[in-house]
């Protein structure tokens, strides 16, 4: 069982890449708007939400990205500590979503829940064609390092078997413009209890 989006690309990037960024804020704490520009884009190119942005094709022109950012960035834009809660991106991507008269609503899927919910919601959302912006906060496997205290976005999964009976999810991640697979039983167990989650998004009369 296995599931991959289709996505958008900004030159030879999978996605936009943060490190891209001309200014510092947003090259270092501009996660969160990425993952929110991200979700427009696609939205629009994929499930016909026209409102969220002007973005017309998957092949994005460099200056169209950051213009975006730009209009993106007072809503999310970086602060101390980061976007480092759902609902504070919940929020603050819902004031985006009311200007523009978007019917897009969301809801939290916390990291205090456990692990088979986690694939039972990944894999849903997925099978929808919607993608899921992850936040990870700390985390004691420093493989993951580039990828805590930061938000990104799962746009697909596929199974695995395991030693064990049990069958692993990979998720596949996207972020700085590229798209690497991780085993999300390995990303949910952070080591921490303070943790992150995921963004569920709803459209229309799914909400």
């Amino acid at each position: 069982m296995q599931k991959e989006l289709s996505y958008y690309k900004v030159g030879e990037d999978y996605g936009w890449d943060q490190d891209k960024f001309p200014g510092f804020l947003m090259k270092h704490g501009g996660c969160a708007a990425v993952a929110a520009c991200d979700s427009c884009i696609y939205l629009k190119l994929y499930k016909g939400l026209s409102e969220l942005c002007s973005c017309t094709c998957a092949d994005i022109a460099r200056e169209d990205y950051l213009a975006f950012a730009g209009e993106m960035k007072p809503y999310l834009h970086p602060r101390m500590g980061g976007i480092d809660t759902l609902g504070l991106f919940i929020d603050c991507f819902g004031n985006y979503l009311t200007d523009k008269g978007s019917r897009l609503t969301m809801t939290p899927f916390e990291g205090t829940e456990s692990l088979e919910d986690a694939k039972r919601v990944v894999i849903s959302q997925l099978n929808q064609d919607i993608p899921v912006p992850y936040l990870m906060l700390k985390h004691r496997n420093k493989a993951l390092d580039d990828y805590t205290w930061h938000w990104f976005m799962l746009t697909g999964y596929r199974m695995e078997e395991a030693a064990t009976e049990a069958e692993e999810l990979l998720v596949k991640v996207v972020s700085y413009g590229e798209a690497v697979w991780f085993n999300l039983a390995d990303m949910w167990d952070t080591g921490y209890e303070r943790k992150g989650g995921m963004i569920l998004y709803h459209i229309g009369e799914d909400a």
